[in-house]
């Protein structure tokens, strides 16, 4: 048997633990705090099913839907990212710098591959999306962390981590931060921006939760401050739309958008042509308004339950993130409960069957940090399974102080 490619091994701690997570998302006995996957709610069945009845004929969009399309996506979902979700944010540009992605986790890939040799050094939050990691550890890259607080990414560590390594990219996630649910502060996406155009490295801004904020006050994206075409902006349909229908985009420079262009070529050759049309059609017959606010509404109950859950059964001591928005909790437990450890008997214990995500996975300095962390989603889960499940895993948490 030939010998696997060197970033196989390299990426073998972070797939594991992408491995493990989708496992615990399908079992069905156990109560998943642990993947990002949206409600079943949220998902517009019914409307979806309308659109297709009606685009899959010879004399509407069937011929187009089922057919090669264009590399970067199909013209009037472009248009709608520019026009519908980009504009009100205060992001202004060309529907010509937009490419239609497969899902999220795409653009991330292509810049990958634009930019990252082996052994070159990509900036990350600490902690920050295992994902991406997984995906930056396949190139072979060396992610090296920067200070996070509550208001996000530390601009100041930040700059001294810029000059000491010399970075080919800064990556980011700036609203409803997947693992901590925390949003950077407006000041701090100004310096962020500005830091990408003095020191000449790009900011890849992954901004995919941004629209279901349910609280608080919008901000500006990274990108609305980026003067030099810096920033790179990447996003998702998969939290406002559907995640199986694998949609996202990229918003670049000109130069970028080009380099793009070909390796989206070379990768898939264009993103798959129904799901686009149908997600085109359900913003074009104004689905989305209503879809979006039912969205929002729907997982701010879920949040406040989460909380409230958190704060009654979780031993005295624990901190956790209050999002404005997003999927995401994150819980800080007392000194002395590894959630590494925790999570074989939240998971296999018959009396809790609960899981989420370890801390620990979320943290590229390794040596433990983030041991006592955890990612808790609620986006998911029915309220009522909240509720059990959170009271379950508290009562195991305490069970382990005493």
């Amino acid at each position: 048997m030939s010998k696997f490619a060197e970033r196989m091994t390299t990426m073998e701690k972070s797939a594991a633990t992408i491995r493990y997570l989708f496992g615990a998302m399908n079992d069905p006995g156990i109560i998943s705090f642990g993947g990002g996957a949206p409600a079943k709610e949220a998902l517009p069945i019914d409307i979806v099913r309308e659109i297709t009845n009606d685009i899959m004929r010879i004399d509407k969009r069937g011929v187009e839907a089922l057919q090669y399309g264009p590399v970067m996506g199909v013209p009037d979902l472009r248009e709608i990212v520019v026009n519908d979700l980009l504009a009100p944010k205060g992001v202004r540009c060309n529907v010509e710098n937009v490419m239609i992605t497969s899902g999220g986790l795409e653009p991330i890939n292509l810049m990958c591959q634009l930019y990252i040799n082996p052994g070159d050094v990509i900036l990350v939050e600490s902690p920050t999306f295992m994902h991406s990691v997984e995906i930056f550890e396949m190139f072979q890259a060396k992610c090296i962390a920067v200070d996070m607080d509550d208001n996000g990414i530390v601009p100041e560590d930040l700059e001294v981590k810029i000059k000491k390594y010399e970075p080919k990219m800064v990556y980011v996630i700036p609203t409803f931060q997947n693992p901590t649910g925390r949003t950077l502060s407006l000041d701090r996406r100004r310096k962020v921006a500005e830091l990408g155009s003095k020191y000449d490295v790009i900011i890849l801004e992954d901004d995919p939760y941004r629209d279901i904020r349910y609280s608080g006050s919008d901000l500006l994206p990274i990108k609305a401050f980026d003067e030099t075409g810096h920033t790179v902006l990447a996003n998702s349909f998969s939290k406002i739309f559907s995640p199986g229908s694998r949609l996202g985009y990229v918003l670049a420079n000109d130069e970028i958008t080009a380099k793009l262009f070909d390796a989206k070529s070379a990768t898939n050759s264009h993103t798959s042509m129904l799901p686009q049309i149908i997600c085109a059609e359900f913003f074009k017959r104004g689905y989305y308004p209503a879809h979006h606010k039912m969205i929002c509404d729907l997982y701010r109950e879920r949040r406040d339950i989460m909380i409230e859950s958190i704060d009654k059964f979780f031993p005295e001591g624990t901190k956790r993130t209050f999002p404005d928005g997003g999927l995401f909790t994150w819980a800080e437990l007392p000194d002395g409960i590894n959630t590494t450890e925790l999570l074989a008997e939240s998971t296999g214990n018959p009396e809790v069957k609960v899981a989420y995500v370890a801390g620990e996975s979320f943290f590229t300095e390794g040596n433990g940090k983030g041991n006592n962390c955890m990612r808790i989603s609620f986006g998911g889960v029915a309220p009522e399974k909240i509720r059990i499940g959170a009271e379950k895993l508290g009562k195991l948490i305490c069970s382990k102080l005493k």
